[in-house]
């Protein structure tokens, strides 16, 4: 029971830090022209939590990260972005996870990144009704490359920084 208890309140703190970094960067303006384009900080939690803790935890970090964002710092449309970006990034990363390495997890944070965009922009499409809106795919992929290996090798220092800590239940 204590190791659940441990496993349990350390998935809670990993979900309280990938929440309030969400909700910190909605307040940070867009400093692109292209609608959507954010760092995805939150990730640095995902993307260790999948090499770290496995798929499982992951996705209730994920899901309530989502939720909760949602609630604090978005609405129904922005759960609805967030939901299919998170989901299609933690597929990749769920995919990626059998092949990485410990010192290549930067990787699944460049995928991750690049899918995550990819499931935002079909969205998009399917609200706006319009193929059109993919015209700033290619922008957001570009850009995601970035920001993905920063949150990637974000999350690869995260992981052998915190490796001592022992969560299992």
């Amino acid at each position: 029971m204590k190791r659940t208890t441990k496993r349990l309140c350390y998935l809670a703190v990993l979900t309280a830090v990938a929440l309030t970094i969400f909700v910190i960067e909605a307040q940070i303006p867009l400093i692109a022209p292209v609608p959507g384009m954010k760092l995805g900080l939150a990730n640095i939690i995902t993307v260790y939590a999948m090499f770290r803790l496995g798929p499982r935890d992951t996705l209730l970090i994920l899901v309530a990260r989502i939720l909760l964002g949602s609630m604090f710092a978005g609405g129904f449309s922005a759960m609805l972005y967030s939901l299919a970006g998170g989901l299609m990034c933690y597929l990749a990363m769920l995919f990626l996870r059998r092949f990485l390495k410990e010192n290549q997890i930067w990787v699944a944070g460049i995928v991750g990144a690049l899918f995550h965009n990819v499931g935002q922009v079909l969205v998009a499409i399917l609200m706006v009704g319009s193929w059109r809106i993919a015209f700033y795919l290619p922008f957001l992929l570009a850009v995601s490359i970035l920001t993905g290996a920063f949150t990637g090798l974000c999350a690869q220092v995260l992981n052998r920084r915190l490796r001592r800590i022992s969560f299992q239940g």
